[in-house]
């Protein structure tokens, strides 16, 4: 073997090398990927409610009767959903996002919503709301 034949060996060594950091890389970059849309929920059809009002009876017996007025004038208390019959309140982006839908909604009653976001504790990190 010659002096020429080992410098195409170390070449092809160190092409490889950089193949595998690249796949490691990409492969890297995947996983991070999925595990941030593993961290997503989704909350379909749910009952859109003000904080001030999730805690009245009436509203926790039939979520439904809650009014799109009740909720626009309530904004301030912040919003949530009702899920599974426990209150599950928004953070600063859901609220705006809810307040946001609740504006442009013609619906008077039976607010149903679809919820993406991170449930965390009591609060949900949310993505997006729209109204059914």
């Amino acid at each position: 073997m010659g002096r020429d034949d080992v410098g195409h060996e170390l070449d092809f060594i160190d092409e490889r090398s950089i193949d595998m950091k690249r796949i490691a890389l990409w492969g890297l970059a995947a996983s991070v990927l999925f595990a941030g849309a593993l961290a997503a929920e989704e909350w379909k059809n749910v009952a859109l409610v003000d904080s001030m009002c999730a805690e009245k009876d009436a509203v926790k017996a039939d979520a439904d009767k809650h009014t799109s007025k009740c909720a626009v004038a309530c904004a301030k208390s912040g919003y949530g959903i009702m899920a599974d019959g426990k209150f599950l309140k928004f953070d600063a982006n859901g609220n705006k996002e809810a307040s946001a839908a609740l504006l442009a909604t013609k619906k008077t009653d039976h607010l149903r919503a679809n919820v993406v976001g991170e449930h965390k504790g009591d609060e949900i990190a949310v993505k997006t709301v729209t109204l059914d």
